[in-house]
């Protein structure tokens, strides 16, 4: 019986000595997981701003890396409550990203998604966004963006390479405006 998973590739430099120097030969390890797969919730997602701030790394913003303990404790701070995803902001207080996921909104016909110079992660799911809205004439850019900005939005949606888009419906006990965006890149999604 076939059953959908989810396939997890590490890939790390390999075994070293004590320190943080790299060896000179290393010897690359991979590990490969499997996991069942677990679409994201129909109803869209109920999202909260996380008390955990992302610190600035731009010497490894974008980069999708294992030092991400920044997320695991934004991600403690909910169980059970009915949160799916925690919105995380910078120092300054501009929306990064979500634990897991990168951020998309619709204002003005324009689609914006947080500017990761400084920190955050540039997902496969984000880029295909980005690509495919301008293939649709949609305006997309980056841009540094605050909470606020989110409750003004025509469309608020998160993506990863496991969700595809998934809107957003609440923050913060608010609830947003479910617009069409995330819904037709989902439809191109599934037909490619």
């Amino acid at each position: 019986e076939a059953r959908e998973q989810v396939v997890k590739l590490v890939l790390t430099r390999g075994a070293a000595g004590r320190g943080y120097r790299p060896p000179e030969r290393p010897e690359p390890t991979r590990i490969v997981a499997a996991y069942a797969a677990r679409p994201a919730g129909p109803g869209g997602a109920r999202v909260r701003t996380c008390r955990t701030r992302l610190g600035w790394s731009p010497a490894l913003a974008g980069l999708k890396h294992l030092g991400r303990l920044e997320q695991v404790l934004a991600r403690s701070e909910w169980r059970g409550d009915g949160t799916d995803e925690g919105l995380m902001l910078d120092p300054e207080g501009h929306v990064v990203c979500g634990t897991q996921t990168n951020l998309f909104l619709l204002r003005q016909g324009e689609l914006l998604t947080p500017l990761i110079d400084r920190a955050g992660v540039d997902g496969v799911m984000r880029r295909a966004v980005l690509r495919w809205a301008r293939g649709q004439c949609i305006v997309a850019r980056e841009a540094r963006l605050r909470a606020d900005d989110l409750h003004g939005a025509e469309e608020v949606f998160l993506t990863n390479a496991l969700i595809g888009a998934w809107p957003v419906v609440e923050l913060d006990g608010r609830a947003l405006r479910r617009g069409d965006v995330a819904t037709e890149f989902n439809a191109w999604l599934e037909s490619v």
